[in-house]
């Protein structure tokens, strides 16, 4: 039995689609570039079909949004804590892997009147590729 306020949606191959494209991605892609990347392989979709499905995988829980302080909204389908790297020069973002620090939740909270839930880290820097090529010149 379903809660009257549940919101029941059918399955839609394109929201499958874009998710799985969402999923795949390492570096985090704007809907922009989710629609760049499929809209040869679904001539039938429109940048206005995958905001709208973006948002709705949103409300399911299965990507979250996410602002690395560029402007542009970008997707991830890991919802869990995880700490990024951006590149100062392509701009690049990439999952870092490092275990989550929960000592720096704790001890924010031990210094705040605020309810602290969870924290995020974006390091910054020069990524590999693009060290490569100032090696080079």
């Amino acid at each position: 039995m379903r809660n009257s306020g549940e919101v029941v949606r059918r399955k839609s191959r394109q929201r499958e689609r874009i998710f799985e494209y969402i999923q795949a991605s390492m570096d985090h892609p704007s809907a922009q570039q989710v629609y760049d990347a499929l809209r040869e392989e679904m001539p039938a979709l429109s940048l206005g079909n995958v905001y709208r499905n973006i948002r709705i995988l949103i409300e399911e829980g299965r990507i979250v949004a996410r602002d690395f302080g560029d402007g542009i909204e970008r997707f991830d389908a890991i919802t869990g804590t995880h700490y990024h790297f951006v590149c100062e020069r392509c701009k690049r973002v990439s999952d870092f892997s490092m275990p989550v620090q929960e000592r720096l939740t704790e001890a924010a909270q031990a210094v705040s009147a605020h309810s602290i839930r969870g924290h995020t880290i974006q390091f910054f820097g020069v990524c590999r590729d693009c060290g490569k090529k100032t090696r080079r010149a």
